[in-house]
């Protein structure tokens, strides 16, 4: 049996988690068995059978409000306790900033190989053999799962998911618990934005923008796009930006459909954290910048020049104009 994690926020499905169910589905399907999710924490009853749109043929729940509130330990153990009692063999997460730090515990706990970052299905021809990205993302690698339990985390975005018909079967689950040692004593949340882990487009500014009086340019351009906003690491450092925007290796890590670079020279630190877009338009006055190198799209000019026109030309193709 797949079991798939699906993790939950403020009792809504998160999207990364549907593209985690649907990969599971497709594994479950691909190995002859069944694919089963399983959500933690208070969460609505029309969201969990809906998972069954995506693949999932029955979800386990445990409501307990003990869980409402991340703590890796007391996920851990619950997470374990179910896998032993279904008899998974295969165990999806997204490999967002939770799957990352629920996998390797598990593979510890249930000693099972573990890949993170799988972008693709698992070749079973002879193995069990695993694409995923390396050196953040500048290379792949395949990897052959030997042990009898597996454990795989999908990369956010790079599988998709499509939603078809369909409405999982939802249990009621009595998982573990006990023994969390983290005190939630205040949440501080964004809102009004998606998150940029979730968001499929985001335009980001770096430098080039020369000062925070000027971000009213990235913004419009993100309205009338309807995309998320990001910076670079040294506008985050000049707190020209909140740090929740911040991209790259020392930031967040995104694979949004479309990502707009504006003012960004594109150092090897920015492109490790968003490399996995499907499509990148760098917009930028240097031509040499190294982004171009990286861009899909590459318009060399005058961000204050380039990206209002960009912004008319949106608006009016969206009828906004």
């Amino acid at each position: 049996m797949v079991l798939i994690f699906a993790e939950q926020a403020d009792g809504h499905i998160k999207k990364a988690s549907l593209e985690a169910v649907y990969y599971g589905s497709k594994l479950a399907a691909q190995l002859g068995t069944a694919a089963e999710a399983v959500v933690l924490g208070s969460a609505d009853a029309a969201q969990l059978a809906a998972l069954g749109q995506y693949g999932a043929q029955k979800v386990h729940h445990d409501n307990n409000t003990a869980f409402d509130q991340f703590d890796a330990q007391v996920y851990t153990r619950a997470l374990v306790a179910l896998a032993q009692q279904c008899g998974a063999t295969v165990i999806v997460f997204s490999s967002n900033t939770t799957g990352r730090a629920l996998a390797p515990r598990l593979s510890a706990r249930l000693k099972a190989g573990l890949v993170n970052g799988a972008i693709s299905l698992p070749d079973t021809s002879n193995g069990f053999v695993v694409k995923k990205n390396v050196f953040s993302g500048k290379a792949y690698a395949q990897v052959n799962l030997l042990t009898e339990t597996k454990i795989i985390a999908i990369s956010p975005n790079a599988f998709g998911a499509t939603a078809g018909t369909g409405s999982a079967e939802v249990v009621a689950a009595q998982l573990p618990s006990a023994g969390g040692r983290i005190r939630v004593t205040g949440v501080e949340k964004v809102s009004g934005t998606v998150p940029l882990g979730e968001a499929e487009l985001v335009v980001s500014g770096g430098r080039g923008l020369k000062g925070p009086e000027h971000w009213g340019i990235v913004e419009d351009l993100a309205g009338a796009l309807g995309a998320s906003l990001a910076c670079s690491r040294p506008v985050a450092d000049a707190h020209w930006r909140p740090h929740h925007e911040h991209v790259g290796q020392t930031g967040g890590a995104i694979a949004p459909n479309l990502y707009i670079a504006i003012g960004i020279s594109g150092a090897i630190q920015h492109l490790a954290g968003v490399n996995r877009s499907k499509t990148i338009v760098v917009i930028n006055k240097d031509p040499e910048a190294p982004f171009f190198k990286a861009a899909d799209y590459g318009i060399v000019g005058d961000a204050f020049e380039v990206v209002p026109k960009l912004t008319e030309a949106v608006k009016k193709m969206k009828g906004l104009a």
